[in-house]
């Protein structure tokens, strides 16, 4: 917000020096970026001109000072001086019984509206050197009056305004959402398509503006204007932002609306711009059209003593709390130890009484409250059953050579429909940027970003995992579920001369998810099993499951999005880690190996034969493993031949012959009876 001091001092004129003064807004949280030294309209600088323009950057949440009295009135509050302006509202008689009709159909975003017909201005009528040099020293070109009347009303009390030429409106103004497929063409000279969600402010035929943000340019004022309807109006800022963002335009009247305007100013704004248009321009002003759906009802506050003391740590004295309170307009009752705070209009950044504490604080004065150390019991407790902790996870993964890395929560639309199709993504009403509009439903975005980003500086080995939380909808609620994902692609291994270079495949991404599962939950049964997933290879796809539930997903993403690439996902939630790691002692006694080749159907997958002969080894099989699999001559098309190596040991004795031989002829029993295995010879 720019002003220049003489505007200020025009409202406000503390006993402060220039630097004082810039000193103080910026202690009180209103930082001054520049201060410079007036120009004239040339550029060149006035020497005989003392005046300075200030620049304060406004914090989101202080939209209320995006104005010259809304910086008066805290000007006003830090230094204890008077506000030399109470208001501007005089009212203007009707001279003219021109009118125009007004329907407010989006009543919830729109919920006032006022306005009024000025007829016979002169519009091309020269701009008084005061206002234009005003509106120069704040960054705004003049136009012509009418323009700069509305511009200087806006950064004179916060409340963006517009002008239409009265010959361009059809019937009646209606405020409206838009019809998918419309057009305007704004003043900016752009034609914009508008969507049906879009608020507008249209006549009969046409929209006229983009509610808020700008208007078009058939409805605008020209020198050859005549008839002009003033518009004054209260617009949701949610919906401005919303529509500022989509239409990637900014300007200073969507700036100010997104971050609030005084829903109670609309009417004296209104008679402020027709009293100067009168002035400047002449004409003859209608009388007010005022449509006012949802009436400002003001916040009351109930704030203790002890609250405040608690907050802050210090004990403010209750003369000095109310002084706080008169100083920034605020209205109060005292009822014993509490006070009934009413909030103004202008401050819609306060609703709890921790905001009223802020305020306190910030008048006090942030240096006036002394410094304490902090103090506090030092403790190392276990984490409940119920937590679970990443930390083993994420060392676990750096051990076998992936990065972590931290990626936002907002992704792109069009990426995330098509790692996650299946689940329609959150979308924000305000994104930063386009490319992170929605809320992320996996964690897969983030971590192709990163590898995309690290492919293009030639990294020929990439290994890559995050933690973080993924935004479900479910049954109309939001739902957050905290996850695990990683991917490999590249090279196998670090570049050598001893082994010889390959890509990683499926498996190798297999075998680092079974590493760190059986490390972690060796009190679970992990499985993996055959699935299909819209962003994966529908041949190279398998469900994670541990006793039953699934926890996961990997695969190799689909050739169409990013080729070679192996990717996982784990929930942490279902995860069931072990409590405890139980220790045992190694047998001293010999380890006995027998190895057999089954003839099996070649459906049937390698871990079902392992889970089998694992059921019927029990405590003595120590290991159990594939070491040949074959198909080809000699083999009946259908089957597979598969020779399995068993590992087994007593952890108390020797195991002898008979008993071995005996477990062996239970095990092929089990899998001819349960698989259909036959025992090749």
């Amino acid at each position: 917000m720019k002003c220049s001091e003489s505007w200020l001092r025009e409202w406000v004129n503390p006993a402060l020096s220039r630097d004082e003064l810039c000193k103080t807004l910026t202690m009180a949280g209103l930082e001054v970026e520049e201060l410079v030294p007036v120009k004239d309209i040339e550029g060149e600088e006035n020497s005989a001109s003392n005046d300075y323009v200030i620049d304060i950057s406004i914090t989101p949440n202080r939209g209320d000072c995006l104005s010259v009295r809304g910086i008066a009135r805290e000007v006003s509050a830090l230094t204890q001086s008077p506000l030399l302006k109470k208001n501007t509202l005089a009212e203007v008689k009707a001279t003219s019984k021109s009118s125009v009709d007004v329907n407010i159909e989006a009543r919830d975003d729109c919920p006032v509206y006022v306005g009024r017909v000025i007829q016979n201005v002169k519009a091309d009528a020269p701009t008084p050197g005061w206002l234009r040099e005003k509106l120069r020293l704040s960054g705004i070109r003049s136009i012509n009056p009418i323009v700069d009347v509305s511009n200087f009303v806006m950064l004179e009390l916060g409340q963006p305004m517009h002008a239409f030429d009265l010959a361009s409106i059809a019937e009646k103004i209606h405020v409206r959402h838009s019809k998918k497929g419309e057009q305007i063409r704004l003043l900016d000279s752009t034609e914009k398509i508008l969507d049906a969600e879009t608020l507008v402010i249209a006549d009969a035929k046409k929209p006229l503006a983009i509610a808020g943000v700008m208007g078009g340019m058939d409805s605008g004022v020209t020198s050859l204007t005549k008839n002009i309807f003033l518009e004054s109006a209260f617009f949701t800022p949610k919906v401005i932002a919303r529509q500022r963002q989509y239409y990637a335009i900014s300007t200073d009247s969507a700036y100010r609306f997104e971050r609030g305007v005084d829903p109670s100013i609309q009417r004296e704004a209104l008679e402020r711009a027709t009293q100067l248009i009168l002035e400047i321009a002449g004409g003859e002003a209608g009388p007010v059209t005022e449509n006012i759906h949802q009436p400002f009802h003001s916040r009351e506050i109930t704030l203790t003593h002890e609250k405040i003391e608690k907050v802050l740590g210090i004990s403010i004295q209750d003369h000095e709390v109310e002084n706080i309170f008169r100083a920034l307009l605020f209205q109060f009752e005292r009822d014993k130890n509490d006070w009934m705070v009413t909030v103004p209009s202008w401050r819609f950044d306060i609703s709890i009484p921790e905001d009223l504490i802020e305020e306190i604080a910030r008048i006090h004065g942030y240096d006036n409250i002394p410094i304490h150390g902090l103090s506090g019991k030092l403790q190392t407790d276990y984490a409940r059953d119920s937590e679970k902790d990443p930390g083993p996870l994420k060392q676990l993964l750096a051990d076998l050579g992936y990065h972590e890395i931290i990626s936002y929560s907002f992704v792109d639309h069009h990426l995330q429909g098509l790692l996650d199709p299946a689940q329609a993504p959150y979308e924000l009403v305000n994104p930063i940027t386009a490319d992170m509009a929605v809320m992320r439903s996996n964690l897969w975005v983030g971590l192709l970003n990163a590898l995309l980003y690290n492919k293009s500086r030639q990294q020929q080995r990439i290994r890559l995992f995050e933690t973080g939380t993924c935004f479900i909808r479910q049954d109309g609620q939001l739902r957050q579920e905290p996850r695990l994902a990683g991917l490999i692609t590249g090279f196998a291994l670090p570049e050598q001369w001893g082994t010889p270079a390959r890509q990683v495949d499926f498996y190798d991404l297999k075998g680092d998810i079974e590493n760190m599962l059986h490390f972690l939950c060796a009190s679970g049964k992990i499985s993996f099993r055959a699935e299909k997933h819209p962003a994966l290879h529908p041949q190279q796809t398998a469900g994670i499951y541990q006793d039953e539930v699934k926890i996961g997903v990997m695969g190799t993403l689909h050739p169409s999005i990013v080729p070679e690439v192996f990717i996982f996902e784990i929930a942490l939630l279902p995860l069931k880690t072990a409590k405890t790691h139980r220790f045992e002692d190694i047998s001293k006694f010999p380890e006995i190996r027998r190895d057999m080749a089954l003839l099996i159907n070649e459906a049937i997958p390698a871990r079902e034969i392992q889970d089998t002969i694992k059921t019927i080894a029990g405590d003595w099989l120590k290991d159990v493993f594939i070491f040949d699999v074959y198909q080809g001559k000699g083999i009946s098309p259908g089957l597979k031949s598969i020779a399995i190596g068993l590992v087994l040991q007593h952890p108390a004795r020797t195991l002898v012959d008979d008993e071995v031989t005996a477990l062996m002829e239970q095990v092929i029993t089990a899998l001819k009876g349960q698989l259909g295995a036959e025992l090749r010879r």
